[in-house]
């Protein structure tokens, strides 16, 4: 997870000559990401030791009955609980560390905030894979060993993505090359001994699940954190720089929309719906800052329905990092949620705010009726600012009476100037946002030109305007919505295509091994016929034919003619071979389909014997209390608590259960990584 800035960072990952991405960033670049992503799995693990340490002091403090080992205990124990709030205050300081993410041109713009790329650790595919191919396809499993490295070598790129379109199509590769191995060896009534392990990107703490869907959704989750880095990385000084970071941050709260509409049982907090709710809402909100970023690029001209529409557009983008506040500041997001983050959207909320009344405060002090003037235009536009005008005030007066006019500009001046102060107070409120220098300098210069145009007014009737700047309707002409993955431009290739085609071998579908039939033709005649697409079945099989003596069966496919393949050949071509053999007789390999109804569970959620139940089961236990009034659905409880009280570990941390002083004793022994057999998907 490296940076692909040249020449410090590694360069872009270039295809394979099969069309793949195999490489990622070199691990190793010393670039200012690479340092955040390394220091990023370092807390982790120091977090898993942490969390380890709390796990066994509890389970000693459960188990003991001697008052002054409990008293050494409870002493660890805050001990172990400090050292975790520590950890995840530095977490927090590596989310919001944007400028390493920025661009590296000269801006004087405020940071936007990318997502950090969750963390994995190596997964060996190799013996579940082969063991599979053996047992259940009933092939030499050695034979595809290039095809599972291949696969290995995809994964472990795709932990150091490059920070472009190469790296978004890297990604993207791995996905769907994970539909076609959950079909092929995942099979919905077992595991497969795979582990999976993601660390949450805001509370660092791993989660380990058996399920390929843990795998996919993590995949999704870093698309789209990588496509707001490249969101971030893009030059705001240039328009094509900014439609860039436009369609990044649409993309991005695409891709995250679509995780959390597929993947709703999530245990991971990073990416629980509400977390992906608000994420989503912020890489709008950053969407829409770069759109009046756009607009006024080429510059702001001092006319009046120029700064009409642009009071407007940044009022919009006020109002939508206050809504992005607001849904930060809500249970359960706000637990896990970095402080500094809520705390940059009221910022920004109040910054954008302030600019709006700054340019209302420019029209109505800068620019008076003149005779030349349209004075309906003026008065529809200037009525469209505001839901209602100021008791005793009506807009086409204010426009034709000077006074008015320069009472209520500088009412619009007063109210500009709390919002920047307010924006300020914040900033130095927060230690993290307190130390990037660039949103200091932004907010700052905008306060003092709110107060230069505020002194530039007459001040000696200040104590006599009773008047209060309204609020201003927000509006703007750029609707920013969210885009969806377009996964279907990525091209991508079954690794295991030599296996046959997807609809007939799956790990979904079950048949006999392999059976040698030798067909001899009689009087130019197979004895049946032949259906279907690849691979091709027996159809209209006569019972007396040497074929059927021999065990051949009406429904069989045909899997190799003469010890060829034919998994992947047609009714036409599989005829020309038959044909090509002459009176000798044929070799062909058969199989036969099995009865697949094996019992299917229509909801499934994760869940540990002797453990607490998870995020995604507690959501299954809401579901299912609405079709059974009688059973009562656990409290649902925040998704992480870094005290000692009220702590609810999910089944898939590596955490032992949590308990405090005076709870009872558990009789057995359990691993953390035993799973039920049954209910044990994940979503």
């Amino acid at each position: 997870m490296t940076d692909a800035l040249p020449p410090r960072g590694c360069q872009a990952a270039e295809p394979a000559e099969d069309g793949y991405f195999r490489k990622g960033c070199n691990p190793l670049a010393e670039t200012g990401r690479s340092k955040l992503q390394n220091q990023r799995a370092l807390l982790n693990q120091q977090i898993l030791r942490a969390v380890r340490m709390r796990a066994g002091a509890e389970n000693l403090l459960r188990a003991t009955t001697n008052n002054k080992v409990r008293e050494q205990v409870l002493l660890e124990l805050s001990f172990v609980n400090s050292d975790l709030q520590i950890l995840k205050e530095e977490l927090e300081g590596l989310n919001i560390s944007v400028e390493v993410y920025q661009n590296t041109e000269e801006t004087f713009s405020i940071p936007l905030v990318p997502l950090g790329l969750k963390e994995t650790k190596e997964v060996d595919f190799t013996l579940p894979l082969k063991d599979f191919i053996l047992e259940h396809y009933s092939e030499d499993s050695s034979e595809y060993e290039d095809e599972i490295a291949d696969l290995m070598d995809l994964r472990q790129a795709c932990r150091t993505p490059s920070r472009d379109e190469a790296g978004i199509e890297m990604l993207i590769s791995y996905f769907l090359q994970l539909g076609y191995v959950e079909n092929r060896f995942f099979p919905p009534t077992r595991h497969m001994g795979v582990l999976f392990t993601w660390y949450d990107s805001f509370t660092g703490v791993p989660v380990c699940q058996q399920n390929l869907l843990l795998e996919k959704a993590s995949i999704l989750f870093n698309i789209g954190a990588l496509y707001t880095q490249i969101g971030t990385r893009c030059n705001r000084q240039t328009q094509a720089g900014l439609e860039n970071a436009v369609d990044a941050f649409q993309r991005a709260a695409g891709v995250l929309s679509y995780l959390k509409e597929t993947f709703t049982h999530t245990p991971s907090y990073d990416m629980s719906p509400a977390m992906l709710n608000v994420l989503v809402k912020m890489m709008l909100a950053q969407a829409q800052e770069c759109v009046f970023e756009q607009i006024g690029l080429p510059g702001i001209r001092n006319e009046f329905f120029t700064l009409v529409k642009m009071t407007q557009e940044v009022a919009k983008v006020g109002e939508v990092y206050m809504l992005v506040n607001t849904a930060m500041n809500q249970e359960p997001v706000k637990e896990n949620i970095p402080y500094s983050w809520s705390k940059l959207a009221q910022i920004k909320s109040d910054h954008y705010k302030a600019l709006a009344h700054y340019f209302i405060a420019t029209i109505l002090c800068d620019h008076e009726l003149q005779s030349g003037d349209d004075e309906d235009q003026q008065e529809k536009a200037l009525s469209q600012l505001y839901d209602c005008m100021p008791e005793g005030l009506m807009v086409l007066t204010v426009l034709k009476d000077k006074v008015q006019r320069k009472q209520l500009g500088k009412a619009h001046l007063r109210k500009a100037i709390v919002y920047h102060e307010e924006a300020l107070r914040v900033c130095g409120l927060c230690k993290k946002l307190r130390n990037i220098e660039v949103l200091q300098e932004v907010l700052t210069a905008a306060h003092k030109r709110s107060l230069l145009k505020y002194a530039q007014q007459e001040t000696e009737d200040d104590f006599l305007s009773l008047i209060q700047a309204p609020d201003i309707l927000p509006k703007t002409e750029h609707k920013i919505e969210t885009i969806a993955p377009q996964f279907s431009k990525v091209k991508v290739k079954d690794f295991f295509h030599r296996l046959g085609p997807l609809t007939v071998f799956s790990a979904k579908q079950r048949w006999t091994a392999p059976r040698t039939i030798h067909i001899h033709h009689e009087a130019g005649e197979l004895g049946f016929s032949l259906k279907g697409g690849s691979p091709v079945q027996i159809y209209c099989l006569d019972p007396v034919c040497s074929a059927a003596s021999m065990g051949l069966k009406e429904g069989d496919y045909i899997v190799s003619v003469g010890g060829v393949d034919c998994k992947w050949l047609g009714v036409n071509e599989v005829l020309e071979k038959f044909k090509s053999m002459g009176e000798q007789p044929i070799e062909t390999e058969v199989i036969s389909c099995q009865d697949t109804a094996a019992s299917m569970h229509s909801k499934s959620a994760t869940y540990s014997v002797g453990m607490q139940k998870t995020y995604s089961l507690i959501c299954l236990a809401m579901e299912e209390g609405k079709i059974d009034q009688t059973k009562k659905a656990p409290l649902k409880l925040p998704f992480l608590s870094w005290g000692t009280k009220n702590r609810q570990k999910a089944a898939s941390t590596l955490c032992l259960p949590s308990a405090v002083a005076g709870s009872s004793q558990i009789k057995k022994k359990l691993s953390p990584f035993t799973l039920l057999n049954t209910e044990s998907s994940l979503y």
